[in-house]
């Protein structure tokens, strides 16, 4: 029997061995022969000169791996060590973990909770643009980024670009301080909110310095091709007609658009009329569209959330203006 000691110093180890060290368990079922021991920073296995030199370049492939993506989940395992000619019996699943979208700092597990936020996660696995319509508080945006996320780190996409329409909310941009881009940053703050929790603080630095990760008005997208790219845009319902039209046709060949939007709450100004209500007139049935609607049981936030909203439609059933 051989003895090896794999550091793991420098890591997010939840992140690396998974929730409840499902990795190692994982692992433990790859290799039953192998004794494995995870003490402070580090993993002790000891087993036949084979199976620890085996262990040490999958563990290495791995580490390589994390440190460009952050997260390691059971096809990492499974490509890695059956290219080294070890084929796992049977890999470790948790059949609660099933429905996770991201995993991201300490553990923290995002997955759709609602069914209208499940048929988010189908409707863009199977077509290229989704119109995501509901309330606040409905998951919708949460779950976009999640989405966004999971697609740049599964390497499906070469970077993520979330937009907004730069529109006053009964406030005045031009009175806020600074120079534009901390005029704009306000209005993305819910978008870099959603990402800090998916993704590790200096990681996500070095994704939005390097441009893997863009946030930007939607202004920014004029006259620009987004390709290999997951693209958001967030609070559609504040885009004119022109300027959905306009970011509709950036997409490149290999593209997802999700469009985020509440149609209670659009702030233009009274003689401009929202494209979001346009584009889905427009655009519903189209082939490679698909449009989920979420509503006040999708709401998740406090429980006064969801009956203030309701609160607002019956005012409004009753009071049309």
């Amino acid at each position: 029997m051989i003895e090896y000691i794999f550091p793991l110093d420098g890591l997010a180890l939840v992140a690396f061995l998974g929730p409840s060290d499902s990795n190692i368990k994982w692992l433990r079922a790859a290799f039953p022969q192998v004794v494995f021991n995870l003490r402070g920073g580090s993993l002790k296995f000891s087993g036949t000169a084979e199976d620890v030199e085996r262990l040490k370049g999958g563990l290495s492939q791995l580490h390589d791996r994390f440190q460009q993506v952050g997260e390691l989940n059971d096809e990492d395992f499974k490509s890695v060590f059956a290219s080294l000619g070890s084929i796992p019996l049977a890999p470790y699943t948790n059949p609660n973990e099933a429905e996770a979208l991201v995993y991201g700092p300490n553990g923290f597990v995002v997955r759709a909770k609602t069914e209208n936020q499940k048929k988010m996660v189908k409707a863009i696995s199977e077509h290229d643009v989704l119109f995501a319509i509901g309330p606040a508080g409905s998951g919708k945006t949460y779950t976009a980024v999640a989405l966004a996320v999971r697609s740049l780190k599964n390497r499906e996409v070469k970077k993520i670009i979330l937009t907004r329409p730069a529109v006053e909310a009964g406030e005045n941009l031009g009175f806020l301080p600074g120079d534009m881009k901390e005029k704009i940053d306000p209005y993305l703050r819910p978008l870099y909110d959603a990402l800090g929790d998916m993704i590790q603080a200096d990681k996500l630095k070095n994704y939005l310095d390097t441009g893997v990760i863009e946030i930007a008005p939607l202004a920014f997208m004029r006259g620009r091709t987004l390709d290999k790219a997951f693209v958001i845009l967030d609070e559609a319902q504040n885009a004119t007609r022109l300027q959905l039209k306009m970011f509709l046709t950036r997409m490149g060949p290999t593209a997802k658009f999700i469009i985020t939007g509440d149609l209670t709450q659009i702030d233009l100004p009274r003689k401009q009329h929202s494209g979001l209500v346009q584009a889905i007139r427009i655009l519903e049935g189209v082939e490679g569209i698909e449009m989920v609607q979420l509503t006040t049981d999708d709401v998740l936030r406090h429980k006064l959330v969801k009956r203030i909203l309701r609160a607002y439609e019956k005012d409004e059933e009753s009071n049309p203006q």
